[in-house]
């Protein structure tokens, strides 16, 4: 009898802000244009998921809110997320596929494997699960905090999210969607962020200089009540 695989794969580990979404996808067979979700267009990934979802034995989404990422770290909140896509598909696999070098704690054989997502249809086919999910929340996300361009840059750190945030500071908005900052970051200017007569720390608009890369922590955004 054929090994029962799973294929796990992560999107939004590098994202200022939102969650991290991962997917679990057990394949009947292969799929025609499955890949890495990063080689396809955004057109071509929603056309492969709708194809994913209804030829797949078994599919299933996990994630890690941004509270989970500020507590546990973006590294071990990745792995939660696909531990509970692995938990929420109703086939139990034989084995599970997981794209990158690290592997959740599950009770099920587990293998990690660099650029999976290119090797693996079920990997790649998770990844695009995963990705055209979350590029869609953070459509929604745009309608809720409006200018911040969420719809574009889908919360990574492009030039144009860091203009935005520089230029606007972060959004008084009703749900925390910002990842914070490191602790030991250097403040980008001397001038404090201000949002309704609330001063933010400094490590919480600090800029992180590594490798010759600017790695922009995130604003908490505290609030209560509405939820996109």
């Amino acid at each position: 009898m054929e090994k029962c695989i799973a294929g796990v794969d992560e999107v939004g580990r590098g994202p200022l802000a939102g969650a991290v979404v991962t997917a679990a996808v057990i394949l009947h067979r292969p799929i025609e244009g499955v890949t890495d979700s990063k080689k396809l267009s955004a057109a071509k990934r929603k056309q492969l998921a709708e194809r994913i979802k209804n030829e797949a034995r078994c599919f299933a989404y996990g994630r890690a809110e941004v509270e989970e990422i500020d507590q546990l770290n973006i590294h071990h909140a990745t792995l939660l997320a696909m531990k509970r896509a692995i938990e929420a598909l109703t086939i139990k696999p034989d084995e599970i596929l997981v794209d990158g070098l690290y592997i959740p704690s599950v009770t099920i054989p587990c293998q990690a494997i660099v650029k999976g997502d290119s090797l693996i249809q079920a990997i790649g086919a998770a990844s695009i699960l995963a990705k055209v999910l979350r590029d869609e929340e953070m459509e929604k996300m745009e309608l809720v905090y409006p200018g911040y361009g969420f719809a574009i840059h889908k919360g990574y750190a492009t030039e144009m999210h860091r203009k935005l945030l520089q230029e606007k500071g972060p959004a008084l908005s009703t749900v925390k969607v910002m990842r914070q900052f490191p602790q030991n970051c250097s403040p980008p200017n001397s001038q404090p962020w201000h949002l309704s007569g609330l001063t933010l720390p400094k490590q919480t608009r600090a800029v992180k200089h590594c490798a010759g890369l600017i790695n922009y922590g995130l604003i908490s955004i505290i609030a209560a009540g509405h939820t996109p």
